[in-house]
């Protein structure tokens, strides 16, 4: 079992920034494939792939509305994955879940059905 804590979401104005956090107390987060999906408002179960960071390689994935704004980077001594928003948009708006994956093999970082742990979620708001 792995329990996904995120952390960090507001109210913040059109070109603001944020920093999400996710953590999960008890386990070892480097060893585990992490994405970054958001929720829409109004928008029940479906969730778009913001970032991605997989294992093995570690290699970066990014959603194409969010390159050159959004930042995914992970702290493995504090056991934490961040997300660092800029210029944020009022498309950006959402609850935003942590995602995990056991390593092995080849996946899609975008799909949902990828990852078997998630989070609660923390809610972002970009208003004026």
């Amino acid at each position: 079992q792995l329990d996904l804590v995120e952390s960090g979401g507001e109210v913040v104005r059109p070109g603001g920034s944020l920093r999400l956090s996710c953590t999960a107390p008890g386990s070892t987060l480097p060893y585990y494939g992490i994405g970054w999906f958001r929720q829409a408002p109004g928008s029940e179960g479906a969730r778009e792939a913001v970032a991605g960071i997989s294992t093995g390689d570690g290699r970066l994935h990014y959603r194409d509305s969010v390159k050159g704004r959004f930042i995914m980077s992970r702290d493995d001594a504090k056991n934490t994955v961040y997300l660092h928003m800029n210029s944020l948009k009022f498309a950006d708006t959402g609850t935003y879940f942590c995602a995990a994956r056991v390593p092995g093999g080849d996946y899609n970082w975008d799909k949902q059905y990828e990852y078997g742990f998630w989070g609660q979620g923390t809610p972002v708001t970009v208003s004026s």
